[in-house]
């Protein structure tokens, strides 16, 4: 399928491993001039020369930044003024008991989290609003709408971006801009990959029992019972990025694995 997005100019942020590298994976290879983030220059520069290598589209660049620092973010948008489609993806996340949360840590989440992409999308909105063609992309989570007990800063930095990508959506009436969240379900990415494979070598099991136990205690409610692959993220996320989904804006698309018990 042409998803008809060759040449657009797409960023996607946080993306050197794991869901974001598998986004841009997938938008270069529908030929977009992909822009890799990431915190260091030896983690882009490595995961653009895999993109190019695997992809065979030259056209991949990359770009530093930490997104817990709003003078690089400025920095950032100063180096790249134009952006057709983007995709906050950039996130933390950490399993920690509520009591232990500290006003710190609640701060840190909201700023990675949510106010990267508010900085970016404020950067890129109007831009696309006059060229009357953009994609702006929130990478959020089943964790919005279904807070975990085990990490509620997280879950809840997740729902405020569903409502930040709405919001934002009101203002795209008339136009070719559309603005969305993707809900990803548990997804063996790099920081969950290294936090279940510390998790089985703790409690001296293999990584398909400790998947097994996840799913039956932390996440009963799966339909699909098993880590979700980055790149089957990235597919529905590439689908969102074309000229052919224009009909669908302000919304929070599902891919996770029939977690959220309701149809709606």
């Amino acid at each position: 399928m042409e998803l008809k997005i060759k040449n657009k100019i797409a960023l996607v942020t946080g993306s050197t491993a794991g869901i974001g590298f598998a986004i841009a994976k997938a938008l270069a290879n529908e030929g977009a001039k992909v822009f890799v983030n990431g915190r260091t220059t030896d983690r882009v520069n490595l995961a653009v020369a895999t993109l190019i290598k695997e992809t065979g589209n030259q056209d991949i660049k990359g770009i530093v930044a930490d997104f817990s620092d709003k003078n690089q973010i400025r920095q950032l948008t100063d180096q790249l003024p134009e952006v057709d489609i983007l995709i906050n993806n950039v996130g933390i996340f950490e399993p920690k008991a509520f009591e232990n949360i500290t006003d710190e840590d609640w701060m840190k989440f909201y700023e990675v989290n949510v106010l990267s992409g508010i900085r970016l999308s404020r950067a890129y909105f109007n831009q696309m609003i006059h060229k009357n063609w953009g994609r702006i992309i929130f990478i959020s989570s089943e964790s919005g709408v279904q807070t975990p007990k085990e990490m509620i800063h997280y879950g809840v930095t997740k729902t405020a971006q569903i409502a930040v990508a709405r919001g934002l959506a009101e203002l795209t009436k008339g136009t070719n801009v559309t603005v969305n969240t993707v809900l990803p379900g548990p997804t063996f990415s790099e920081g969950a990959g290294t936090f279940i494979k510390d998790l089985a070598a703790e409690n001296g099991k293999t990584i398909g029992e400790i998947e097994k136990d996840f799913f039956q205690t932390m996440r009963p409610t799966s339909i699909l019972q098993r880590f979700i692959d980055p790149d089957e993220i990235a597919s529905l996320v590439a689908y969102l990025s074309s000229d052919l989904s224009i009909a669908t804006n302000g919304a929070a698309v599902r891919a996770d694995g029939g977690v959220i018990k309701s149809a709606f």
